[in-house]
């Protein structure tokens, strides 16, 4: 079914249109104070102007309001006639739901496995590209809001019914990989060589800076392998293995969605990067640069996109533009995100406009998700006690090894393997949700006992908030309660907290589109917290179980609502939510 936004916001154009023969947007947003009804209408300030120009006859906000007021039809969405009542300051429109209308729309919703929530008309092609680890090495704390934050809108996104095509855009290939095969070459090639990716590396580096005979033999090494040679792609082919056993174990933990099959490594663009510098030059777009091939997107005058170095060599840019072209090309994609820091802003502003003016993304959104740095408490970008770089499975393992100790001390009763699922559903789901509860603009301060607390606007809150929703059925059937379910489901909502309950559900479909739309799951999470804030206000204020019929079926399956609603949105997030806790 339609949000509670689209269907006002067709009901004020057609009030709009007949008033003022204009075809104009209502402005609807939801209300922040119930003293101003539920939702809001601020087109009037606009229209007076355009009226007034229109009619050269000098008019009001308030009189705009007061004429749409009068052709409006809410088709039983609010209770009595518009009147001038509902218009608040110079012209602001406040629309109240009447609770007999939420409890038809909560009925519908009951009823649908989406919880109300209509696919897209027109389904989208969306290339979602995140995480990207760096071969050879293992993946750190620096990954883990661009895998987080990417796999929560990929969730969202296929929800709502797009195609998403995953990305994870590996660093796989470069001058780099000619030292770390020269030392996999001497000592042996065994995998087992490489089994702690940090300490292979860091030996291959320093034999690179201090061994002539080795960084000449890495060079030439590099060469062979571009060239396709078959024992050093051999080589290179067990580096990614490895490389890959360690990052998808880190995947599994977090339950991200990634799989080898949507790795596009930078090694799968390089057959592409000659043809996309030849088609730049070829269009005009790029030139000669001191030696170098650059793209002057922002202008003459300003730092350049290089494409291709002097005395050759290509460079990341050159891998980005090849990958974008790919994308729209060959994947048809509609839609291409990229959640990548804030630092890389300007090199994604200059790879869009290129592709742009290369005429690569005709019609296609390109957007780069940008987001802050995870910070320790000294306020600096997060390391470990000693001052090295976190690697995220340590952090995630810590994680996991915190929520153990709370649940035992919670509950010691608990079997041993039970224990570690819920903390494992804990741990993780609070490294997640610290993120995912932040607008991924801003930077956040790291600490294991803000995201484990269980109050506030964390995961284990809101995990203990489904799993106390659900409790109450375990004591109806324990009491033998019938309850036939959603499906059977008539609502009665009169109670406040009964009808705030309601309308909170009701703003789901809503919310899972201001997250397609914006890129930030911390909307979702507001929401969810908001959800847990009034079902516990329902639940103190109206009995469930000791309530005489139909009340105590309707109250209870509007507790199994919020159930289903509070595990769908932790769902998108890729959270965990244990019946019990």
């Amino acid at each position: 079914m339609k949000t509670i936004a689209h269907q006002l916001d067709a009901a004020f154009r057609a009030a709009i249109r007949a008033a003022f023969d204009l075809d104009a947007d209502p402005l609807i947003t939801a209300s922040q104070n119930d003293k101003f009804g539920d939702y809001q209408s601020n087109a009037a300030m606009g229209l007076a102007k355009l009226v007034t120009e229109r009619t050269g006859q000098k008019t009001n906000p308030r009189a705009v309001a007061e004429q749409i007021l009068a052709k409006l039809d809410l088709g039983g969405m609010a209770d009595g006639p518009p009147d001038k009542n509902w218009i608040a300051g110079p012209g602001f429109i406040n629309v109240r739901l009447s609770p007999r209308w939420v409890a038809a729309q909560l009925a519908a919703a009951a009823k649908d496995d989406r919880l109300g929530v209509e696919a897209v008309e027109v389904p989208q092609t969306v290339v979602v590209d995140y995480s990207g680890p760096n071969v050879a090495k293992e993946m750190h704390v620096g990954h883990i809001r661009s895998t987080i934050l990417g796999d929560a809108v990929a969730r969202v996104l296929e929800f709502r019914g797009d195609r998403v095509i995953r990305q994870n855009h590996l660093g796989d290939w470069g001058t780099q990989f000619g030292m770390l095969i020269a030392e996999l070459r001497s000592v042996g090639g065994g995998a087992e060589h490489i089994e702690d990716l940090e300490a292979f590396y860091v030996q291959a580096k320093k034999r690179f800076d201090a061994e002539p005979a080795f960084a000449d033999e890495a060079r030439q090494t590099v060469v062979q392998l571009q060239a396709g040679g078959s024992d050093e792609l051999g080589l290179w082919q067990r580096i990614v293995a490895e490389t890959r056993r360690h990052y998808q174990a880190v995947y599994e933990t977090l339950g991200v969605g990634l799989k080898q099959s949507d790795e596009r490594g930078e090694s799968f663009y390089n057959p592409y990067l000659a043809d996309v510098v030849r088609e730049l030059r070829a269009k005009g777009l790029a030139v000669e640069s001191e030696g170098a091939i650059a793209v002057f997107a922002d202008g003459p005058g300003k730092a350049p996109l290089i494409v291709e170095k002097s005395g050759g060599g290509f460079l990341y840019g050159t891998t980005d533009l090849a990958a974008l072209r790919y994308r729209t090309e060959q994947l048809h994609a509609n839609r291409v995100l990229y959640f990548v820091d804030a630092r890389q802003s300007q090199h994604f502003q200059q790879v869009f406009a290129t592709a742009r003016k290369a005429g690569w993304a005709e019609g296609v959104a390109l957007e780069h998700a940008a987001f802050g740095t995870m910070l320790g408490p000294d306020g600096k970008p997060f390391k470990s006690r000693t001052g090295g770089t976190v690697k995220l499975k340590d952090l995630l393992g810590e994680a996991e090894e915190r929520a153990f100790a709370l649940v035992t001390e919670k509950n010691p009763e608990l079997p041993e393997d039970r224990r570690k699922a819920i903390a494992h559903a804990v741990g993780i789901g609070g490294v997640k949700y610290a993120d995912l509860s932040k607008d991924r603009t801003s930077d956040y301060m790291f600490s294991f006992d803000a995201m484990l607390a269980t109050d506030g606007n964390t995961a284990p809150y809101m995990q203990y908030a489904y799993a106390r929703v659900r409790s109450i059925f375990r004591k109806a059937a324990e009491r033998e309660i019938s309850y036939a379910g959603l499906a059977a489901a008539t609502f009665d909502v009169s109670a406040p907290q009964e009808i705030a309950l309601a309308k909170q559900i009701l703003r789901f479909g809503e919310t899972v589109e201001g997250v397609a739309r914006e890129l930030k799951p911390h909307l979702l999470c507001a929401y969810l917290y908001d959800l847990a804030g009034k079902y516990s206000s329902f639940y103190e204020a109206c009995p469930v179980l000791t309530s005489e019929e139909p009340t105590r079926t309707s109250r209870l399956a509007l507790a199994d609502l919020t159930a289903r609603t509070l595990a769908k949105g932790l769902d998108l997030l890729g959270i965990e939510h244990p019946e019990q806790m």
